[in-house]
């Protein structure tokens, strides 16, 4: 495995826990949507909403919808990672 900096690491692993550990739940027009906490550094929650891997909405809120990309991405560090053998995605 390629070393990774750990700024780019915590990124990917925080986006990769964001995955792990989403609900889905439905937006006010029947949609369902791929939901997170909130509960990580704000500047790296930032950094992932401006490359539109999650949405954050209101700055106020509790957790963020994780978008298609961000779903995608997720999954490919499960592979990086070498998780996907132990989670079903």
């Amino acid at each position: 495995m390629d070393k990774t900096n750990p700024e780019k690491a915590i990124k990917e692993l925080t986006i990769l826990l964001m995955y792990l550990t989403r609900f889905n739940e439905r937006d006010r027009f029947g949609s369902s949507l791929d939901m997170a906490w909130k509960g990580y550094d704000f500047d790296i929650i930032n950094e992932l909403d401006e490359e539109d891997y999650i949405l954050q909405g209101n700055h106020r809120s509790t957790s963020v919808a994780i978008t298609e990309e961000g779903m995608k991405l997720a999954k490919e560090l499960l592979l990086k990672y070498n998780i996907f053998n132990i989670i079903a995605y």
